[in-house]
């Protein structure tokens, strides 16, 4: 994806934490809030692979879990293929646990989801 295109996929999400360099995105994290706000989807976690292991997706996590907290939003959720099990750890390493499994667009999913207070870092 191009810079322009990360940019204009973050610009009409309410939720939504951009990071960029002085070579363009090098992250990007969008999330929705639910009709009630209790709980919000994760509908985006993006790190540029150049990036990688430089902590860029946990602070957009945190990011994402502390703008959903200051709304009144408990529960983040996000939705996993089963077929990749390395974006399953790498949830469950962050706190997520597995809710259960839906027929996604994608396919069958695996449902994961957190309390927003365990990705803020104090």
């Amino acid at each position: 994806m191009s810079a322009a295109g990360v940019r204009e996929a973050t610009a009409g999400a309410e939720c939504r934490f951009l990071m960029e360099d002085d070579d363009g995105p090098v992250g990007v994290a969008i999330a929705h809030p639910d009709e009630d706000a209790a709980e919000a989807e994760l509908l985006a976690l993006w790190v540029h692979p150049e990036h990688a292991g430089e902590g860029i997706s946990e602070e957009l996590l945190e990011r994402v879990a502390s703008s959903l907290a200051d709304r009144g939003t408990r529960t983040l959720r996000t939705d996993v293929p089963v077929d990749q099990p390395a974006v399953r750890e790498f949830y469950r390493s962050h706190g997520f646990a597995p809710r259960g499994r839906r027929q996604g667009p994608e396919g069958n999913e695996a449902v994961f989801v957190v309390d927003v207070e365990t990705l803020i870092r104090g």
